[in-house]
């Protein structure tokens, strides 16, 4: 290991130092020709040397919450760091750019305020989409889970604070659940990207190293819901709003990035389950296992799957004639399901934005605002809030006192967090568009809103004000994404304290209420 190490550092170096400061001389070496391969190396190494450090969660003065915002903050400016490096630019960028540009690609996003595409070179983009990667699962599950993997445990004290970062529900199944997340995001990734690769036109990008990073780039930002893109009009861009095969592969992607790893995991063990009784033919020897797919993930399933329906009908009929009229039939049903997936946080466009009819508008604004599902590389408040807070008006309508479905209680620690989620949604997307409104008068309130919403729920979607916005306008998107990446709910849990349990309770009153 120490021989090992030894080499990392060098190479890392030797990698830094060659590729920033010797330029075009390093490009003549025929062996790293390709600045992809130079950053994979940089990026191994650096792993391999952060999962060497000794990280113990219990001798910090943090707790789980605030550890995980403190991550993000740093790999955040460090991003930003990276971005204005002289490589990754073509003529530089200011720091309010990179800034905005690194909380984006962490936050995965996907708002820009200089186009991707040009603006940034191909080492520039790698950085972008070697933030969107770290940022879409997680720095600390890429650290712990390969410090795991190298030292071949870790400490019960960790496991426990993990445990509450990974909702994990038992703490043997820490590691297991991280494990799952990284086989899980380099499986579909992976053929993904092979997928997109086949779909590429060659008379578009010609060479072959511009083919492979394009479809690793769009395959990485689909799963992680990013939106990033390297075309500079996202799948609107000429010749690929026609490729409805790649859409096709690239909103399976995003729905599946924006399923959660709990839920993904859970459909692959019901699949597991029905494939083995379907292969035992005998009545009596099939495994009965009650409950394989569990109440969160029949929530997430009939929620997600009932907003696409209803939102891909309503996009199909209130864009035919318009964003969907240069399209065939085929063509219309394509755009119009990758048009009602997207704003759930995906952020990719196929259509002009700014031409779409105001009812669709408003139906993106609830699309984006719901967003994806718990534990997920998407954002939004959730279909797991959305779904409580719609059962919890039915059973009031009836009159009852308990929120039940699948024939199970929803706990009531569940229907308050469903609240408050909601509660400080509100309140930091209506905050973020009166200072919006304040910092740039001349913009539209339906534009500014727009973008606030889109900001929340890390989706990326614009109506094409992003560019323009004076430089606090900007501060404040970029704190509103962020607050959006790691839940209102999260940062006010790290500024309180927790009290102790008490054992007695109050006289209840009823308030109230309409």
């Amino acid at each position: 290991m120490a021989v090992f190490d030894i080499i990392s550092v060098i190479y890392t170096l030797y990698i830094f130092y060659m590729y920033l400061f010797i330029g075009e001389a390093f490009k003549t070496d025929l062996i790293l020709e390709n600045p992809l391969w130079v950053i994979l190396a940089v990026i191994l190494s650096f792993i391999r040397e952060l999962s060497e450090q000794k990280l113990d969660l219990t001798r910090t003065y943090f707790n789980p919450a605030q550890i995980f915002i403190l991550s993000f903050l740093t790999i955040i400016f460090i991003g930003a760091l990276l971005l204005m490096l002289p490589k990754a630019t073509q003529n530089g960028i200011s720091f309010i750019d990179a800034l905005f540009t690194s909380t984006s690609a962490v936050c995965v996003t996907g708002l820009i305020v200089v186009d991707t595409a040009t603006y940034f070179t191909t080492f520039g983009q790698s950085i972008i989409l070697f933030l969107i990667q770290i940022g879409g699962l997680g720095i600390l599950t890429f650290a712990n889970y390969f410090s795991y993997f190298f030292k071949g445990g870790s400490t019960y004290e960790n496991q426990l604070t993990l445990g509450e970062m990974t909702n994990s529900q038992k703490v043997g199944d820490v590691f297991s659940t991280l494990k799952n997340i990284i086989i899980i995001t380099a499986i579909v990734e992976l053929i993904a990207a092979m997928l997109i690769f086949f779909t590429l036109n060659k008379t578009l990008i010609e060479k072959l190293s511009d083919r492979i990073f394009f479809s690793i780039f769009h395959a990485i930002s689909a799963f992680c819901n990013a939106g990033f893109s390297t075309l500079s009009n996202s799948i609107y861009e000429s010749g690929f709003r026609f490729n409805y095969t790649m859409q096709l592969i690239i909103i399976v992607t995003f729905v599946l990035g924006g399923l959660g790893f709990p839920i993904v995991v859970n459909i692959i063990k019901f699949l597991k389950h029905k494939t083995v009784n379907l292969f035992l033919f005998s009545s009596n020897s099939k495994i009965y296992k009650p409950w394989v797919l569990n109440i969160n993930s029949r929530i997430t399933l009939v929620t997600t799957f009932t907003l696409t329906v209803v939102a891909f009908a309503a996009f199909f009929i209130l864009e035919y004639h318009n964003t969907l009229a240069q399209h065939s039939l085929y063509g219309k049903v394509v755009t119009a399901l990758f048009g009602a997936a997207t704003p759930r946080t995906a952020g990719f466009n196929s259509i002009d934005m700014n031409a779409l009819a105001f009812p669709t508008v408003m139906a993106t604004f609830l699309l984006m605002w719901i967003g994806a599902s718990p534990a997920s590389t998407g954002g939004g408040i959730k279909t797991s809030t959305f779904a409580i807070a719609t059962l919890n008006i039915f059973s009031l309508a009836k009159g009852k006192q308990r929120i039940e479905v699948f024939r199970r209680e929803i706990a009531d620690i569940s229907v308050k967090r469903a609240f408050a989620t909601i509660a400080l949604s509100l309140i930091v997307i209506g905050s973020g568009i009166a200072l919006i409104t304040i910092f740039d008068p001349r913009k539209s309130l339906l534009n500014i809103a727009f973008e606030s919403f889109s900001a929340y729920s890390t989706v990326g979607l614009s109506l094409g004000i992003t560019s323009s916005l004076s430089s606090a306008s900007k501060l404040i998107v970029i704190a509103i994404m962020f607050i959006g990446r790691v839940s209102m709910l999260s940062i006010i849990v790290a500024l309180f304290k927790k009290v102790k349990h008490k054992n007695y309770r109050y006289p209840s009153e009823e308030i109230t209420i309409n």
